[in-house]
Parts: structure tokens; C-alpha cells; sequence
């Protein structure tokens, strides 16, 4: 495949020209996307371009047409026929010109169903129609006519490509991907692109559909209906009344039980008598007359009623919503769906139809399925209960544009990355607002996706559009199209860190000679919408309930992009800043999810330090939490037995010698103590291990025999002893296990570590890298923390730490 020829991409040419007797049109712009070349989408597997749909339908009065479409191989246009192949060279956000150049006075006009490509196009003089058609972000199949006197001359139908991904391996997917997690969701109304799609079943369809089913119908259900207004399904009634002898005409023979039944109605007639009674002649002054008359209120005829009194409805329904919500009044429309009601309204008032009574039960008969006009009523009645899908021949629907239904596959996507790997606990995020005319998705709070990890049952949540708790910010409040919310726990609480993945169908391609280019060296994410990461990661605060301080509650943001090259963009820069800032950008294509599903998966595994490392912290933050966690503010103690513990806990006290300090300099430095059981003193192994915590009050150095509570040995009365005094003693929900060690006299500890150990050798890491390495541990499973002496943990150093 030839590349386009040096400065071509910039240039406008003339792409399409029709020559008929009645006018010339022309269309001209870019035959080439600048984005497009640079990314080589739109080539089949060796590199050629794949072919775009060009359609006309001509009318007769426009005598020889000669039709010639734009070259890419010669540069020029050439001779085309009807079901010939083309070069795609119409894209969104492009602008075209349309010219029509009339040639015999013939007053012309452009039709095309969206509203705004109709008042684009505008009369110059009177023998010149122009304008320049933009397709904004709308991909897919396009029509528009030129007319006389509201007569179509010509149907032009073209093909619209994407400039920011490939039409058929990217596009088409992200429709079926779309359409298949929350049916007729890529679905729009009266766009300026459609696609070709078939029917399909449904229990949700949308007034889109509909009207599109109704539209294709419309005229097939109103013949039926005419057809049979001629030949209409009747039955046969029979209506029986009392009425004078005289003027019945023919008298049935029910007539003879009724007078056995009424006898008042015989008088004596010796001349005319027509019954006898012993000897007298009786004659009848009433008789029951029975007639036969037709009747359309039947079954079928009450089905036709109510069916077509459903379409008036929602056609009703459809205008209304089109005049409330929509931003542009398009008078051709509402004067077509006046039409519509108005023929509905007519055929309703046939004399067959207005003496139809009410449905009150639906039944397939025979006349339904067989009579002439009853059989093509039911099957525009069951088209219309269908749905649509993509990708067939038979109707023309709308999609949404490109970014909208970017954005709404990245949503979708994620959340099937993370059904494949983990529990899903609530499904209520995908909700679906069918209110209006098409589906969209709800963006109320309410909407959200919760799953569970299976290693450690810590749970996640992902909101679309919505973060609870974050929109009544001091400033200005923040949407992000999707926060992935993870609760992690740590020592017993669960802590949020919240992450924004931010879908913007937009991408720099990095031109040769661009800023971008010299800055990056290949294309990625805008450079705005990484600004707009900073801002959302910064500006969205949370404000704890109760408390009058605000705190940032995003610890990372990145943008989600459409591009297809995983492997390169590993080398850009604003992909190495999530390592190094937590913001940055991710590729992300349907064809390209490796990299967004490896990120998921590090998120969520990592440790709450490993999720708060993650973000950036102010300076001396570091300083700040080394000092913490360095400073050894537990002391953990043995003890003798179960009367120590017992009277340690009701005295709120504990005591040991001092000569087991490593100097009383430690003392200024404990704020915690806690008491280890070992297994000779406590037989039961539920209960060995670190059961209670307390923190201290006070302490004092005192002879032994000073601390009364406990009785002292004999020997020791005066040796100096500690006596710490406990604000309270707390039990620990899961207390942390010997391990098959234990304390030969005293360990010390930071109250981070304890509240967050299994085992007690875990107590014993002290640098930087083995907490680490403990926590990353931790999150896949238990720990085992080796130290070198294996009974005694305050004596050994740890040597490795390796999961069970």
C-alpha cells in the first residue's frame, strides 16, 4: 500500500463527483486523517486498505449520471460503478463540502434525517445549494438525499471511519461488547450515522427501536388495515324479541314452547285459531321473532383495536419526550410523527374498529394467523415486539457517538476484567435509565459494582460517574467516569484508597515535528487530560462524619485511552509516572486490555502501605512514618501463670524485674505493655500466645516487696522491680500464636507491628525492607517469620520471611 503522497494529508481534494442533466454535486475535504496514517488503522493483515461502502439510487428524471470517487493510487478521481470498491476517505470530526450545482433552474433541496446536517446545507442564489457536512464524533453508515419538490433525485449513502482506533477490530467489537453486556445500550435516536441491524428478542425495548420498527411497518400495517376494513372478520348473531302476531313474518318452532310456557298469550280465535284445545281454536297475540345480524365486535377486530391504539400511544409518548428533552427542535420530525397519529387516528374511526369493544384477552386464532390483512397485521405486531441487533440488513438505527460509547465500554470492560478473577457480591451498578426516547446508563450514586477478593475476602467497589461522600466539596465538585473503590483491612479496620480511571476518547499521535512528538517520541493521552488526573486526585476530598477536616481521598488517577500498542507504550512517560506519581495514562482497546487488567490485579493485591506508598505524600512524610514505625514503644513480658494474668487484669497493673530491661532509658520510650503465655505455663493452647494489651499510665521502680498485689518469692524482697500501672486492659480479637516459640525475659515491639502480627516472631522485624517484605507477603496468604534461635524469639534475628 502506497503511503500518501508528501503535504497530501492536509490538503483538500475533491472526493466525490456526480454529473447527472439535472446538477452537478460535488464533495470535497482531507482525503487522508492526519491520526489515521499515523497509526496505520483501517488495513487489512498485509497492510492494504479495507474497503468503505458507497451506495446511490438515482431517480429516472436525472437522465445519464456519471459517477467518479477520489483515487488514492492516482491522486485524482476516477470512473466508478454501483458495488465497485472504495477508499475510506470520510472521518468523524472532518468537515466536508457539499456543493450542488443545479443546471436547469430545477429548484433542489438536501435531506438528511438528523436536524443539524439538514440546516447545514443552505441555498446560495438559485441555482447553488452548499454547506459542509461534520459528522462530529459519529462513525458508521450515513444518508442524505437531494429533492425537488419533496421528490427524492438522489440517495447517497456513505461509510464514516473512526480516526482514533480501527473500524473493524476495534469499533465494531466495543458495539458488540456494549450490546451484549446491557442490550440496546449503543443505541441513539435520529443521529447523523446509523448502522444496519436485525431483529432480534427482547423483553426492553427502547422507544428507539420501536419508532425504527414502526417507520419500516408503517405503511405495510395501514394497507393491511384498509384491506381488511373491505372484508372485515364478523360473526353471526342471533337476536330473539317479543313482537305482535301480526307482524311476524316467519314464526319458529321455539315458538310452541314458549306459548306452552306463556299461555296469557293465547286468545280464543274459533276462525283463525291455529292451535286446538280440546274443542276450542286458540291464536297467539305475541310471538318470539327471531333475526340474524352481522357483528364486527370480535376477537380479532378487539386486537386490531387495541394494537393500534398502543401505537398511537407511544408515538404520543415519543413526541412528547422529543419536544421535553431535546436540545434541537426538528419541525420535520414532529410534522412526521403528526402524520403518523393522524392516519392511526383515521383507520380507527372505520365502522369495523369503533364497534370493537375492549381486548380482554389475547388468543392466536386462525382468522389471525390466515385471513388476508389479519395474517400482515400480527406480523407487524410481532416485529414491533422485538429488539434490534447489530450487524444484519433490515433496519437502519442510530448508534451513539464514538466518545459516548468509549466511555461506556470502558465501564463494562472493567468490570468483566474483574468478574473474571473476583467474586461478584452486588451487581446494582448496571442500572439503566429507559425514561427517555434511548438507554442510558443510570449516573446516580446508587450505581455501583461490588466484588470480593477470594484470597482474603476484603472487598471493592467500582462506581460509574459517582463517588459517594465526595459532592459537597468546599469548592467545586468532581466526577470521574469510574473510582475504583478497595477496602483493605489492616489490624482490624478496613481503610478505602480510592483510584480514578478515566475514559477520554482522545489521543495525541504525536505528528513528526510536533512539541508532542519531541517531548514523548509516539503517541499517547492528551496532555490536558493528565492535568485533569492532578486536578481530580487533588481536588477530590473527603470529610469524615463528625469532623471538621477535609482529607484527599484519591491515592491515583489515569487516563484511559484508545490506543493499540501495549508493548510501545510501556516506554512512554506519562506510563512510567504511575510508577513514580501514581498518575498516568493506560492503553486500552478491546484488543489492548493486558496492561489495565495487570494494573488491576497489583492494586488490589498490594498491601494498605504498599496502596498508600502508591501516592504521593507531602515532603518529611516519610521522615515522619520511619520514626514511627521505628520506635519501639511495646513491651512484651512474660509472665508466671494464669494468677498472674488473672490479677494483672483485675488490678490493672504488671509487673517484672528490672535488671530484664536493657536499660532503664527504655522505660521513658513503652507505651503499651502486653503479657505472653507460654505453653509450661499454661497447659490449654487456646490459651497461650498474647491475649491482652493495655496502655500505660504510669510506672515506677519499686522493691519487690512493695508491690503487694502478688506475693513475692522468698529471696527477692529486695530487688528492684517495675510496676507498670495499665489504663485498661484489652483483649485481643485474634491473639497472636506462639509459633512453637516463646520470651526468654523481654521483647520490645512497635504498636504497629503488634496490632498487626499472626505469630509472635513476627514481633521481631525491625528494618524497612523485611516489613515490606512481610506485608507483600501477608496479602497472598499466612507468613512464616524464620529467625536464627528457635526457641526463644527476644534472643534471634530474623532471617527470612516466606508464606505458608
Amino acid at each position: 500500500m502506497d503511503s500518501p503522497h508528501s503535504g497530501s494529508l492536509n490538503q483538500a481534494v475533491e472526493l466525490l463527483r456526480i454529473e447527472t442533466e439535472l446538477f452537478t454535486l460535488y464533495v470535497s475535504g482531507r482525503p487522508f486523517h492526519p491520526t489515521v496514517e499515523a497509526l496505520q488503522l483501517h488495513r487489512s493483515s498485509d497492510q492494504e486498505w479495507v474497503n468503505a461502502q458507497l451506495g446511490l439510487v438515482c431517480s429516472e428524471r436525472l437522465g445519464d449520471v456519471q459517477i467518479k470517487v477520489f483515487s488514492p493510487e492516482t491522486y485524482e478521481l476516477v470512473d466508478w460503478q454501483p458495488r465497485e470498491a472504495v477508499f475510506p476517505c470520510f472521518y468523524e470530526t472532518q468537515s466536508y463540502e457539499l456543493v450542488i450545482e443545479s443546471k436547469s433552474g430545477v429548484k433542489l433541496s438536501f435531506y438528511h434525517d438528523n436536524v443539524l446536517l439538514r440546516q447545514a446545507v443552505k441555498p446560495l442564489g438559485g441555482s447553488l445549494l452548499a454547506g459542509v457536512l461534520n459528522f462530529g464524533n459519529e462513525v458508521g453508515l450515513t444518508e442524505w438525499e437531494i429533492r425537488s419538490e419533496g421528490q427524492p433525485l438522489l440517495r447517497v449513502e456513505m461509510e464514516i471511519f473512526p480516526s482514533k482506533m480501527d473500524y473493524k477490530l476495534d469499533y465494531q467489537n466495543i458495539l458488540n461488547e456494549v450490546n451484549a453486556q446491557i442490550y440496546n445500550l449503543a443505541f441513539d435516536f435520529l443521529r447523523r450515522t446509523y448502522q444496519l441491524t436485525g431483529l432480534r428478542e427482547t423483553q426492553h425495548q427502547s422507544l428507539t427501536e420501536f419508532f425504527t420498527i414502526l417507520q419500516y411497518i408503517f405503511r405495510q400495517l395501514l394497507d393491511a388495515v384498509e384491506r381488511i376494513n373491505k372484508n372485515p372478520n364478523y360473526a353471526l348473531l342471533q337476536d330473539r324479541r317479543l313482537v305482535d302476531a301480526n307482524r311476524v313474518k316467519r314464526a319458529g318452532r321455539e315458538n310452541i314452547r314458549e306459548l306452552a310456557k306463556h299461555p296469557e298469550r293465547l286468545r280464543e280465535d274459533m276462525n283463525r285459531g291455529f292451535i286446538t284445545i280440546g274443542n276450542r281454536s286458540y291464536a297467539a297475540t305475541h310471538l318470539m321473532e327471531t333475526r340474524k345480524r352481522l357483528a364486527y365486535d370480535t376477537n380479532e377486530n378487539r386486537f386490531i383495536r387495541w394494537m393500534l391504539e398502543r401505537i398511537h400511544g407511544k408515538l404520543k409518548e415519543l413526541k412528547a419526550r422529543w419536544k421535553t428533552k431535546s436540545r434541537t427542535a426538528d419541525p420535520l420530525l414532529i410534522k412526521r410523527l403528526d402524520s403518523m397519529l393522524t392516519q392511526i387516528e383515521r383507520v380507527l374511526k372505520m365502522d369495523f374498529l369503533r364497534e370493537a369493544g375492549v381486548l380482554k384477552q389475547m388468543s392466536v386464532t386462525l382468522v389471525l394467523q390466515m385471513a388476508p390483512g389479519y395474517r400482515e397485521v400480527y406480523r407487524c405486531y410481532l416485529m414491533l415486539l422485538k429488539g434490534l441487533s447489530i450487524q444484519s440488513d433490515l433496519f437502519r438505527l442510530s448508534m451513539k457517538d464514538v466518545a459516548q460509547l468509549y466511555e461506556y465500554w470502558c465501564f463494562l470492560k472493567l468490570n468483566q476484567l474483574l468478574g473474571q478473577k473476583y467474586k461478584l457480591v452486588k451487581q446494582d451498578i448496571i442500572k439503566v435509565n429507559r425514561n427517555g426516547i434511548f438507554v442510558t446508563l443510570d449516573r446516580s450514586q446508587s450505581a455501583k459494582m461490588v466484588y470480593e477478593n477470594p484470597v482474603n475476602g476484603e472487598q471493592f467497589i467500582l462506581y460509574y460517574n459517582a463517588i459517594p461522600g465526595t459532592d459537597k466539596t468546599p469548592t467545586l465538585s468532581q466526577r470521574p467516569d469510574n473510582v475504583l473503590t478497595l477496602k483493605k483491612k489492616d489490624a482490624g479496620q478496613i481503610k478505602e484508597y480510592k483510584y480514578v480511571f478515566d475514559a477520554k476518547y482522545r489521543l495525541n499521535p504525536a505528528y513528526e515535528g510536533t512539541p508532542y512528538q519531541g517531548k514523548y517520541g509516539q503517541p499517547g493521552p492528551e496532555e490536558d487530560d493528565i492535568n485533569t488526573m492532578h486536578r481530580y486526585r487533588d481536588a477530590i476530598v473527603y470529610q469524615e462524619k463528625g469532623s471538621g477536616e477535609y482529607e484527599r481521598s484519591m491515592f491515583g488517577a489515569y487516563v484511559l485511552f484508545p490506543y493499540p500498542d501495549e508493548e510501545r507504550f510501556k516506554d512512554h512517560r506519562f506510563y512510567k509516572s504511575i510508577e513514580l506519581l501514581n498518575i498516568g495514562a493506560l492503553p486500552f482497546l478491546p484488543n489492548a486490555t493486558s496492561l489495565v487488567e495487570q494494573f488491576l490485579d497489583e492494586i488490589i493485591r498490594d498491601s494498605p502501605e504498599k496502596a498508600y506508598e502508591r501516592s504521593t505524600r507531602p515532603r518529611g512524610t516519610r521522615e515522619y512514618y520511619a520514626d514511627q514505625l521505628a520506635g519501639k514503644n511495646v513491651l512484651v513480658g512474660s509472665v508466671r501463670g494464669p494468677e498472674q494474668v488473672g490479677v494483672a487484669v483485675r488490678k490493672a497493673f504488671y509487673h517484672m524485674p528490672l535488671k530484664n530491661l536493657a536499660s532503664q532509658k527504655s522505660l521513658t520510650q513503652i507505651e503499651y505493655v502486653a503479657m505472653c503465655q507460654s505453653r509450661k505455663k499454661f497447659i490449654d493452647p487456646a490459651k497461650t500466645g498474647i491475649h491482652w494489651v493495655g496502655r500505660v499510665a504510669d510506672w515506677k521502680v519499686l522493691r519487690r516487696k512493695e508491690i503487694t498485689e502478688v506475693p513475692c518469692r522468698p529471696g527477692t524482697e529486695e530487688e528492684l522491680y517495675v510496676r507498670f500501672t495499665v489504663e485498661e486492659w484489652k483483649q485481643l480479637a485474634a491473639p497472636i500464636a506462639l509459633g512453637g516459640q516463646g520470651i526468654y525475659t523481654v521483647l520490645y515491639t512497635s504498636k504497629y507491628i503488634l496490632d498487626r502480627a499472626l505469630e509472635l516472631a513476627e514481633l521481631r522485624l525491625e528494618t524497612e525492607e523485611a516489613l515490606r517484605e512481610w506485608r507483600e507477603k501477608r496479602r497472598k496468604g499466612r507468613v512464616q517469620v524464620k529467625l536464627d534461635h528457635e526457641e526463644y524469639v527476644d534472643l534471634g534475628r530474623v532471617v527470612e520471611v516466606r508464606n505458608i
